[in-house]
């Protein structure tokens, strides 16, 4: 352990090592997954046209994620393997230009999402209009604020990439309190505060986000300038222009892939659309109950992807096949207990999102079918954070791209056999399978390459 809660992540034993990076990782994922259950849960209380708008505007949300990818995991990389190594300057102007992209991007996508909001919107061809105004709310908020979950993501990857995971966690969980408290009282009106539903959800995500990165940020400020390269980045001041072509060139293909993941859901979302408001908003939910795994794992994807990227970086390759032989075990089991609980309790679980007995029916289906394929979901999101240590991101990214693309043709095919609806909730499980199953020998093979 060195100073201000940093781990040093290539000594000692590799289980405690990745256990004390990964489980603040995974707590803050749980309070992701927290955040946005908790908003469906209040959401859900004014029916399901509301959980659909919902659903239709974080789309956008979500898609957004693909673009600040970049410069989260350019910067992240590179600054854990250059802390591996002991370049600690080098960190610092990774850092700084992970930094200014994230505000250059965060600003650009606010502006595009406020100026063509309705042609955007339009795409899904939502014909009811209490739908689309919920939609409209609630993209126009959280997207046109959307610089503060920027700077939270690329701030949580420059932390933990220099073994710092529990600032995050702290700042996540002043977030979450915030939110389960605005969320009740701004969406149905509570004492003084009016009843603004759907614009009550967003500004109370907007505003929950806003206090986790003024806490991250104090906790920079407040930090060693010797132990966090963080410290030293001057925003205002630009790096040599290497820095920002080599956090492109890693951070590219995963922002890619990020981008295009979303796109085909949201083409996905567009085909769930024709089988009605119900449907839309089981996505939605559907996708919010299933982030227990996807969040989980993701926050362990993203430990691995320091342990791995500083171990890399110090030549200790050893290290870093035991310490994903190790994070496998752990997520397999996690992903077959989800999927225990998804198979075996859809009825209790749905039933506490939706009111409607012809919604919960189809979201029974969903948990059922998507529950199938947690376990593989969970090798493919660990082993995207170890191959992206190893930079080899370009890997991950036409796996991803190719495998996840497969899912609209097997939809269309699917929905046609006489499954319907349920032909969606296949394809998108059938997938999880294959990408798995690739993504586990994709490490096998590049890590046994390593000397």
């Amino acid at each position: 352990m060195t100073k201000n809660g940093q781990l040093s992540l290539t000594e000692g034993p590799i289980l405690k090592t990745l256990s004390r990076l990964a489980l603040p990782i995974m707590a803050s994922s749980f309070l992701g997954t927290a955040y946005s259950i908790t908003d469906m849960a209040w959401i859900g209380v004014l029916g399901a046209k509301a959980v659909a708008g919902v659903g239709v505007g974080g789309m956008y949300v979500w898609l957004s994620q693909g673009l600040v990818s970049l410069a989260r995991m350019g910067g992240q990389v590179h600054v854990a393997q250059c802390c591996g190594s002991g370049d600690r300057k080098s960190a610092a102007n990774y850092a700084a230009g992970a930094i200014q992209l994230t505000c250059v991007f965060g600003l650009l996508f606010a502006a595009v999402c406020l100026l063509f909001t309705d042609p955007l919107l339009s795409f899904f061809q939502l014909n009811d209009p209490v739908t689309y105004g919920y939609g409209k709310v609630y993209m126009q908020i959280t997207c046109g604020l959307i610089l503060f979950s920027f700077m939270n993501i690329t701030l949580t990857g420059l932390l933990t990439a220099q073994g710092d995971s529990k600032t995050p966690l702290k700042a996540n969980l002043a977030g979450l309190v915030t939110n389960m408290i605005l969320d009740p009282v701004l969406i149905l009106g509570i004492g003084p505060f009016p009843r603004i539903e759907v614009a009550g959800a967003a500004i109370a995500t907007v505003t929950a986000q806003l206090l986790v990165m003024l806490v991250m940020v104090a906790s920079i400020f407040r930090s060693d300038r010797q132990q966090n390269v963080i410290r030293n980045v001057k925003i205002l001041r630009p790096v040599p222009g290497g820095y920002y072509v080599s956090i492109c060139k890693m951070g590219g293909p995963t922002a890619l892939q990020g981008t295009i993941y979303c796109m085909i859901s949201m083409v996905l979302t567009r085909m769930v659309s024709a089988f009605g408001a119900g449907a839309v908003a089981t996505q939605r939910v559907g996708g919010q109950i299933e982030s227990i795994s996807w969040n989980t794992a993701d926050g362990f994807g993203a430990a691995l992807n320091a342990f791995v990227g500083q171990n890399y970086g110090a030549r200790k390759n050893d290290r870093v096949r035991k310490g994903y032989g190790l994070s496998l075990r752990i997520l397999i089991l996690w992903g077959i207990l989800v999927t225990a609980l998804f198979v075996l309790l859809p009825r209790p679980i749905a039933g506490l999102f939706f009111h409607e007995e012809d919604v919960i029916a189809t979201a029974i289906d969903y948990l059922v079918v998507i529950g199938i394929g947690e376990g593989f979901m969970c090798v493919e999101l660990m082993t995207v954070g170890a191959l992206s240590g190893l930079g080899r991101t370009k890997l991950c990214s036409i796996i991803s791209i190719l495998l996840t693309g497969s899912r609209i043709p097997l939809a269309l095919l699917l929905t046609h056999t006489g499954l319907g609806l349920n032909g969606v909730w296949w394809a998108l499980t059938i997938s999880s399978v294959v990408k798995g199953i690739v993504f586990y020998f994709a490490f096998k093979k590049v890590s046994s390459r390593l000397e």
